[in-house]
């Protein structure tokens, strides 16, 4: 029994040796992993504070230590605190130089200067010589002669010869008022090479307050660089009319990807593009390369009707199932209220970029045949389908058919069967006619006058055939005329 009692307990004992070392062997295991993953987190720990004191360093945070008395100490800065410093500042000048030189160029030098001394950089030699360079230039500024001054315009203009000048009436009535492509290019580029600089209206005359509370139309004075021809540029009937819809013209204004003010035009084929393809876009890409051919940025004065609604979406009411004004003969716009919404942003866009906004009635009425009512009643509906849509109250009329309310004498208050007093009342104090004359100005204590040329199919080729001479002084027409277009081309 007690040997059978031994080699029991041998047995056991041996068990619990064995059990006593897997379990030690357990226990020395656990803690060497807990000591490695002691060194991991530590080792974590220090990787991820240099991380965050070179994160608040290049941040210009500087990491302060206490002294011991309660101070900071802040005696040892990072370098790239300073380095950080000195790029910003010289992105700060980069910007501010090429601001400058770009407002210069468009003959704003004061505000140019105004820009390069806001650096605050008095000892800078770029800014000083560049201000220098400015002052200079403004000092020899010429005054442009305010009675002559020059206003050209256009139509929509004709991006598919074949399929808008057809040989039907209407196609000839578009040969006869349109412009292509091509000839608006060529235009431009001879206006520029000849010192031509476009103005806009309020460029020229002002309301300005007296000082006792009365106010008065004020001549300005552009000052220009010897050379440099103030011009004023317009386009009627920004409107992409449904009749013009499949016949070569745009289809209306659109933004692209970049926000850019572009347009929709629908080829032959049904084929849909966003492009060049009117005045707007043509001209925004010419000053772009040419600057210097708009007079602080300011471009051309863009005229819109009513009737079917304005830059090519129907937001008149006509068009409005839910409105007492809809007309059945339209076709209902059922997403009028966001085509509204549209045409704002487009309008605010226009402006932005450097364009002015005229009335051109709301039915494209003659001012000079119609009654003092029925102007009435057109402006209201302009007013109120056409003027809401603009970022700012309209003070401009191009008159349609250039059909002005009066002949050459100033406007006077109960003459012009009242229309004068009527257009005045609603906030028009710039008005346009049609006058084949180079310059036709009148300036008013409440209101400016003037003429404008129409460059189109009709007045470029009766240059081009030797009919008439009537635009020699600001363009070749025989290097502008298309020879694409059908002749002869009479008055329709």
């Amino acid at each position: 029994m007690a040997g059978k009692d031994y080699r029991e307990d041998n047995s056991v004992n041996s068990t619990r040796s064995q059990y006593r070392s897997r379990n030690r062997n357990r226990k020395n295991n656990n803690f060497n992993g807990l000591i490695i993953l002691a060194i991991i987190l530590i080792g974590a720990i220090f990787v991820g504070s240099r991380f965050l004191i070179r994160h608040m360093k290049k941040n210009n945070t500087v990491a302060a230590t206490n002294k011991g008395d309660g101070s900071i100490n802040t005696d040892s800065l990072d370098t790239s605190v300073a380095v950080e410093e000195a790029e910003s500042t010289s992105s700060a000048l980069e910007v501010a130089l090429n601001t400058a030189k770009k407002q210069a160029m468009q003959y704003d030098y004061d505000a140019a200067i105004a820009t390069l001394n806001e650096l605050n950089m008095p000892d800078n030699a770029e800014v000083t010589s560049a201000i220098s360079e400015y002052e200079g230039i403004k000092a020899n500024l010429v005054p442009a002669n305010m009675d002559d001054i020059t206003h050209v315009f256009f139509h929509t203009m004709v991006v598919d010869v074949d399929r808008a000048l057809r040989d039907t009436h209407q196609g000839r009535q578009w040969n006869s008022v349109m412009t292509t492509i091509p000839e608006f290019k060529e235009i431009l580029q001879q206006m520029y090479d000849r010192g031509y600089v476009m103005v806009h209206l309020h460029d020229i005359a002002q309301m300005q307050d007296q000082g006792d509370g009365t106010m008065k139309m004020v001549k300005n004075q552009i000052m220009l660089p010897e050379g440099k021809i103030p011009f004023v540029m317009s386009q009627d009937d920004v409107n992409y009319y449904i009749y013009m819809e499949n016949h070569g013209f745009p289809d209306k204004m659109v933004l692209d990807e970049n926000g850019k003010l572009k347009n929709q035009y629908t080829d032959a084929q049904g084929n849909v593009t966003v492009g060049d393809y009117d005045l707007v876009p043509i001209l925004d890409a010419f000053v772009e390369e040419h600057p210097d051919f708009a007079y602080h940025g300011h471009k051309a004065i863009i005229a819109l009707t009513g009737y079917n609604g304005v830059l090519g979406y129907r937001t008149d009411e006509t068009f409005d199932p839910n409105s007492p004004a809809f007309d059945p003969n339209n076709k209902p716009n059922h997403n009028i209220e966001e085509d509204r919404s549209t045409v704002r942003t487009l309008t605010s866009a226009l402006k932005q970029d450097g364009y002015e906004f005229a009335s051109h009635s709301w039915g494209h009425i003659n001012f000079k045949g119609r009654s003092l009512g029925i102007i009435q009643n057109d402006t209201d509906k302009w007013i109120r389908n056409v003027g809401h849509l603009l970022p700012d109250p309209c003070e401009i009329l191009i008159y349609p058919f250039g059909a002005d309310i009066g002949d050459w004498h100033p406007y006077q208050a109960g003459h012009q069967e009242g229309k004068f007093d009527y257009l005045e009342s609603v906030g028009f104090r710039y008005f346009c006619n049609v006058d084949s004359k180079r310059a036709w100005l009148q300036y008013g204590d409440n209101f400016f006058r003037q003429g404008r040329r129409n460059l189109d199919g009709y007045r470029l080729y009766e240059g081009y055939s030797g009919k008439a001479d009537r635009l020699s002084d600001i363009i070749d027409v025989t290097k502008v005329f298309d020879t694409s277009r059908p002749t002869p081309i009479n008055w329709e």
